[in-house]
């Protein structure tokens, strides 16, 4: 099979680390070689696996197939600027590297650096499944978008000024393939699957039909949906956990009323923290009950 692409977004705070760290851990433990990356700048990928990770691909410790990676937002700039400079070094004076670089240092790059990293991912073909750990559902959307707008950008650029925010549209027209590329993948349900997760509540609801609809605009399908933090129903036996119990049916309902043609699983809440290799094990034979190993 080819490489597969899992997205996971959400309102911050409803698990889309542990429903992230819940897929990598299954799709390792059923023998494909898999990589969970962050693009979340406050990512807890570290603490949740219980071991240094950082700005690089890490093997994750007591389970075979199963890496990570941190994506630094300071450090992917600085790659973006040497890659894009490196090639200038043999070709150009002190003066004209001097002029690249001052063009290279705006928030323009900062930008692109970031989802530039992001792509160099996408065009990832030697994991078997690539699970994508995303920031909070805004940032997420923009990270999305920001292909398609640059692709744009550069194409009307190159039929006006020829010139970009980074700088001549000759530099970074190869970038527009690479761009296409990624947002053609991004689209196709096939390749690229795109989970929210959210919490049975109101707010939580409200902003995953918000998003799916962003995301809808730029031609990317909400393939799943995974409601976690449920109550377990033998659990809801005091008037504090039953209210909580019987509104979060309330919600749980609204979404499968709201959603009637995504899948969704839910994610009961469990009585002790979602972190290390076990308690992954033990949260995906739930999430991926009946699931076929061979997916």
């Amino acid at each position: 099979m080819g490489t597969r692409f899992i997205f996971f977004s959400g309102k911050g705070g409803v698990g889309k680390t542990s429903m992230a760290c819940t897929t990598g851990v299954y799709y390792a433990d059923s023998g494909h070689k898999t990589l969970i990356v962050t693009t979340d700048p406050a990512s807890n990928l570290a603490d949740v696996f219980e071991q240094d990770i950082g700005h690089k691909v890490t093997k994750i410790n007591g389970i075979d197939n199963l890496y990570a990676m941190e994506i630094d937002p300071d450090k992917a700039t600085a790659e973006y600027k040497e890659r894009s400079l490196a090639p200038m070094r043999e070709l150009f004076d002190e003066e004209m590297l001097k002029i690249a670089e001052e063009q290279l240092s705006g928030p323009c790059t900062e930008e692109m650096a970031s989802f530039d990293k992001f792509i160099d991912f996408i065009e990832e073909d030697s994991y078997d499944v690539v699970v994508f750990d995303t920031a909070p559902t805004g940032h997420t959307i923009r990270l999305l978008e920001l292909p398609v707008d640059w692709s744009k950008h550069i194409e009307e650029s190159s039929k006006g000024s020829g010139q970009t925010c980074m700088g001549p549209v000759a530099l970074i027209q190869e970038s527009k393939k690479k761009y296409d590329d990624a947002v053609a993948k991004l689209r196709d349900p096939k390749q690229t699957e795109f989970i929210f997760v959210m919490q049975p509540e109101e707010t939580s609801l409200a902003e995953t039909v918000r998003s799916s609809n962003e995301l809808k605009e730029i031609g990317i399908t909400t393939t799943k949906i995974i409601i976690n933090g449920l109550i377990p129903k033998e659990e809801a036996v005091n008037p504090f956990f039953k209210s909580r119990y019987d509104m979060q049916q309330t919600y749980l309902n609204k979404a499968k009323d709201t959603f009637m043609t995504i899948p969704i699983k839910t994610m009961e809440l469990f009585d002790s923290e979602m972190k290390g290799i076990e308690m992954f094990r033990k949260s995906s034979g739930i999430l991926f009950k009946g699931s076929d190993k061979r997916e």
